[in-house]
């Protein structure tokens, strides 16, 4: 059975996961914890646990449990004192307090959610992503960086976590086991690029044997890949991974409805143009395909992108 690595966070996380579960491999996925926004922030913030928001998404998409189980893992509270919270966030964080240690409430929550495969938080240390924009201000929270607080932000300069994070030892032996290595989508600075700034994980990315990959976003997104082409996307992995490293960089290549495109104007993201890449580059190699899903949101088809990654296996 091959043995796939998707790292990341967030929703294109779960996507890639949903997209390749069907299929008989063994799936790991290395989450970020740097989260800091909603349930999980004031869970961070009251209580002193891990974030599991991320976490949670991974267990949730990699679960063969009841589809009730799965939404009780999803639900969030709508009103009242849990108003915003999510119950798979407050079931993690009563478990890390219960056992006493977050790979244990980690293990725990697999068996009740029927996870086949392994969910592994990048670092087990309590970390903080911190941005310096072009003009030397420095934003502090992965919600900070993620939502501007204006219609006009510089340029994200640099990226960073402090305190400087461990590598969970487990994030190794599964980069170490795998065939295939995916990064991405997702937000580049507060979801793919945070696991990479983890002590030992490029070093440890770059060891492995596997084909690495990283799969791009449709969208640009305002504060944080704005006016970002195919090739910005790239050379962002590139900076904290090294150069020659991926194997492969999957974009999309079908132009969405004008009338879609329409709606993501007002949020200034655009739609990631794949002119000016070389196709005849080797390393990565560019791979496009329309990767478009149908209906009103710009995002991936889960059963278009199985097939471009199970082709690349």
């Amino acid at each position: 059975m091959k043995h796939v690595v998707v790292i990341g966070g967030g929703t294109g996380t779960f996507t890639v996961l949903s997209a390749l579960k069907k299929y008989p491999l063994h799936l790991s996925a290395i989450v970020s914890m740097a989260d800091d926004g909603g349930s999980t922030g004031m869970l961070r913030d009251q209580y002193g646990v891990l974030p599991p928001g991320d976490v949670r998404r991974a267990l949730v998409a990699l679960s063969d449990s009841e589809s009730i189980l799965r939404e009780l893992f999803s639900y969030r509270f709508k009103e009242g004192g849990l108003h915003d919270h999510n119950f798979g966030n407050l079931f993690l964080a009563a478990l890390e307090k219960i056992t006493g240690d977050f790979t244990l409430a980690l293990r725990e929550a697999s068996i009740i959610l029927n996870v086949n495969g392994e969910v592994v938080p990048v670092t087990l240390d309590d970390v903080r992503l911190y941005a310096e924009l072009e003009d030397g201000k420095v934003l502090r929270g992965e919600t900070q960086i993620d939502i501007p607080k204006s219609s006009t932000r510089m340029p994200i300069k640099k990226i960073w976590l402090q305190p400087e994070a461990k590598m969970n030892p487990s994030v190794k032996r599964v980069l170490h086991h795998a065939d295939l290595i995916i990064l991405g989508p997702g937000d580049i600075y507060t979801s793919v690029i945070p696991n990479l700034l983890v002590k030992g994980v490029s070093e440890a990315i770059r060891a492995s044997k596997a084909k690495k990959v990283y799969i791009a976003n449709m969208m640009t997104k305002f504060g944080e890949t704005h006016g970002f082409s195919g090739k910005d996307f790239v050379e962002k992995i590139e900076e904290h991974l090294g150069k020659k490293v991926l194997d492969y960089a999957i974009f999309n290549n079908k132009k969405p409805a004008d009338s879609v495109l329409k709606k993501y104007k007002k949020e200034q993201a655009e739609l990631v143009s794949v002119e000016g890449l070389n196709l005849k580059n080797k390393e990565p190699k560019y791979i496009l395909a329309d990767l478009l899903d149908s209906g009103g949101l710009i995002r991936h088809s889960q059963k278009k992108l199985a097939k471009v990654i199970l082709s690349l296996l």
